[in-house]
């Protein structure tokens, strides 16, 4: 049977109503053809590491995957991916490898050159990871030139449940945009994040990648609480605060992002509900350059 005969069977069982089909992600999948605007080249990347921590836990995959697009969200070429394997300083741990798939002999006298890595990315108008704040952090610490580029991210910077998804996992994602992929690893991931950006959303019907845009050229800014009372933690962290508690980029307080827009309303909050009107809480602008790194 042809892969028409199939894709005929799958437009019958969601014709019934009873049935949703999910189609294996294809290469092109996110591919449109250009319509003459500027196009612009992406990069979205993925790691692997030992952990958690990127002060003290490695790279053990990395992979990147350029895209072109233009100013409306429009995906008009999807590249050839850098893919790489890396030997870390102490045994992968075994939750890692039953996380990601890699072990210890997969990665054995394996390396990733940051000077290869920085001649891939250095092409890149626009760096973009689901969960951005995770692997600008460790890429940061491993290539200089993950540092001089701006970045999004795929899972923070569209709201997913405002247009009608129960959570955020690229994957989950994946499924309610009608694909599936072999999940795991790096370049994987990146196929179907590209993929998910160039997909309509299902409730506005923007594409995903215009929305993203959209909110990563706009500066938010970061306000701390700092000198807060104690007793007033839960109302700060009912109101989205989080502590920063290595005092990266900011004093070890409460802090949270607003909006241009919202940024006179959470000065008054916190000067009429926190008590902080006698003196100026410390306010930073963050745009794209820094935004999701330890700058911030």
């Amino acid at each position: 049977m042809n892969a028409l005969s199939f894709e005929t069977m799958a437009e019958q069982l969601e014709q019934s109503g009873e049935y949703r089909v999910l189609r294996k992600l294809s290469p092109t999948q996110a591919v449109e053809a250009p319509d003459g605007s500027v196009i612009r080249q992406g990069l979205y990347v993925d790691v692997e590491t030992t952990g958690l921590d990127p002060a003290g836990d490695e790279i053990i995959e990395l992979a990147m995957v350029p895209f072109a697009y233009g100013s409306d969200g429009r995906i008009t070429e999807v590249g050839e991916a850098f893919e790489g394997l890396r030997q870390p300083a102490e045994p992968i741990p075994a939750h890692i490898t039953a996380i990601t798939g890699i072990d210890d002999a997969m990665v054995a006298g394996r390396s990733i050159d940051p000077d290869e890595v920085a001649r891939f990315a250095g092409r890149a108008d626009l760096i973009i990871a689901h969960n951005a704040a995770f692997d600008r952090r460790f890429l940061e610490r491993f290539c200089p030139v993950f540092a001089t580029k701006p970045w999004a991210c795929s899972m923070t910077q569209i709201d997913w449940g405002d247009e009608g998804h129960e959570g955020v996992k690229l994957a989950y994602l994946a499924m309610g945009a009608g694909f599936f992929y072999d999940g795991h690893r790096a370049v994987h991931d990146c196929g179907a994040g590209i993929a998910l950006l160039a997909s309509r959303l299902p409730r506005s019907g923007e594409r995903g990648l215009a929305r993203l845009l959209s909110t990563a050229r706009a500066p938010t800014w970061r306000i701390w609480a700092e000198g807060a009372p104690f007793d007033l933690k839960d109302v700060l962290k009912a109101r989205g605060y989080r502590w920063n508690a290595d005092g990266l980029g900011g004093p070890k307080a409460w802090f949270t992002d607003v909006s241009d827009a919202d940024k006179a309303d959470e000065l008054d909050f916190l000067a009429r509900d926190i008590g902080l009107g006698e003196h100026e809480p410390l306010v930073r602008r963050v745009d794209a350059y820094d935004r999701f790194s330890e700058r911030c």
